[in-house]
């Protein structure tokens, strides 16, 4: 993968990740799927809809259109925020809609890129939004620029050694089951990738810069979680996001193999 198709991220504290662009072909067949989707779901909409025959073909067409606009954007806004970025069709081809700057996604972010939409679709077939993707450096259509995204590819890299890389230390946080389900069950992916290679890539971090990055991370990872003061009060920032990581990695299972390839396999990290 050449540098061009990445976009590559570097935090405050010195570390930086790579995220993998898709490309306007993944993307347009993942519009493809999505417009299957929009079309199956269409056809149900027409039948509920039948009853406006009354006011005429013109103004019930007119309704029919404008309802089935106001579907799609509905659809496409909700998949991709309950769905971590995600529509059906994103999620078919391996894609996912993600911060460009590598924060968490807003529903302000889903509405404007879906809004957009229809600037994009010009003239036809997503046109405007196809040759805006392909000149970009960053492969984004106009709905992206507004709103600050980019769409990435999720990858399955070789999954890392978390033995070697953790050690068989005991972890006090997988041993309250309820908290540690909590915390596998509000980590995203994206955030546990940062972790986990905040941690592969420790050694390179000034004293100053991994204290801070890893007290940024405890503290996000204990926001997901709160764990009794008398199981974490001797344990510092890094060694509870190692614990941590060690917890969320056992479940998160598929999402997480899909990270970055610089966070799973430190070989590659500095390609």
């Amino acid at each position: 993968m050449t540098r061009s198709s990445r976009l590559r991220i570097r935090t405050p504290e010195g570390i930086e990740f790579a995220l993998p662009l898709a490309g306007p072909v993944s993307r347009m067949l993942a519009m493809v799927i999505d417009l299957a989707t929009l079309a199956a779901a269409g056809s149900v909409l027409n039948k509920v809809l039948a009853p406006l025959g009354f006011l005429g073909a013109d103004t019930a067409g007119a309704v029919i259109a404008v309802a089935y606009f106001a579907f799609s954007l509905v659809y496409f806004a909700l998949c991709e925020w309950f769905g971590r970025g995600q529509t059906i069709g994103k999620r078919v081809l391996g894609l996912r809609v993600v911060d460009a700057q590598g924060l968490r996604l807003e529903p302000s972010q889903v509405v404007v890129r879906n809004l957009m939409r229809f600037i994009d679709g010009l003239p036809a077939f997503y046109l405007v939004g196809g040759a805006a993707c392909v000149l970009n450096r960053h492969r984004q259509r106009l709905g992206d620029l507004a709103a600050g995204t980019v769409v990435v590819r999720v990858m399955r890299p070789i999954q890392p050694d978390l033995d070697q890389l953790l050690g068989n230390k005991y972890n006090s946080l997988a041993e309250i089951r309820h908290l540690a389900a909590r915390l596998r069950q509000k980590a995203e992916p994206e955030i546990a990738a940062i972790a986990l290679e905040a941690l592969i890539r420790r050694s390179e971090l000034t004293p100053e810069a991994r204290l801070q990055v890893f007290a940024e991370l405890a503290r996000v990872f204990r926001e997901m979680a709160a764990y009794p003061e008398e199981i974490i009060e001797q344990m510092s920032d890094e060694q509870y996001v190692r614990n941590a990581v060690e917890v969320v990695y056992g479940q998160i299972g598929q999402d997480l193999r899909r990270v970055v390839p610089a966070a799973a396999n430190p070989a590659r990290s500095h390609t």
